[in-house]
């Protein structure tokens, strides 16, 4: 809940600070991360940052649980998620890095930006890495792929779409949504069917084409 402060008026609150922090990350790398750049942006007095931060480390901090419990919370849930085949569980997975998906992708790409230039936070994202392909793989699994395979399909599945994170790809709606079907291909040893592809196009806001 957010706070009145008696000279200042409004102190804002703990996800104002942080929603703010993560904008300033995503718009400037970690640099931009600055307590005063923080306050002017949300018209507040520096000194309210300290009713919900005890410093800056604290705040970066909180970012970096936010990006794993978000980004990284997506990708379990997609992976958990029921399917009848392995072809509509990486379908599942795939609808959240797209437009509109639950995936962050410039949240991410600004964290893996960060990781450049501090060590700790570098051993995070290697540490998130191994979270998220631990959980593609386990999906496979699931469905009876053996170990080894299960690795290297995951492995497939998640360095492609951080790939396309990592190198900023700009690819309309359309012409992305048509390799899907090859894609899922590369990744499973088969192709979604026409009643799969139809359910991941409405899952991502999309009609099949007649």
């Amino acid at each position: 809940m957010a706070e009145a402060d008696d000279n200042t008026g409004w102190r804002g609150s703990r996800e104002g600070w942080l929603d703010a922090a993560r904008a300033a990350l995503i718009e400037g790398g970690i640099g931009a991360v600055k307590i005063q750049p923080l306050a002017a942006a949300l018209a507040l007095s520096r000194t309210s940052f300290y009713w919900f931060f005890k410093d800056r480390a604290a705040l970066l901090d909180a970012l970096l649980a936010e990006w794993e419990a978000t980004n990284t919370g997506v990708i379990e849930a997609a992976a958990n998620a029921y399917a009848e085949t392995l072809q509509e569980a990486v379908l599942n997975l795939l609808a959240e890095f797209m437009e509109g998906g639950g995936f962050e992708a410039r949240f991410d790409f600004a964290v893996r930006g960060w990781a450049h230039e501090e060590d700790a936070v570098a051993a995070r994202v290697v540490q998130v890495d191994e979270r998220r392909l631990a959980a593609i793989r386990a999906m496979f699994l699931r469905f009876g792929t053996d170990q080894t395979e299960a690795d290297v399909r995951a492995r497939t599945v998640y360095l492609v779409q951080i790939g396309y994170i990592s190198m900023q790809v700009r690819e309309d709606m359309q012409t992305r949504l048509a390799r899907i079907p090859a894609y899922i291909k590369t990744y499973t040893g088969a192709p979604p069917t026409d009643r799969e592809m139809a359910r991941f196009l409405a899952s991502v806001g999309e009609e099949a084409v007649p």
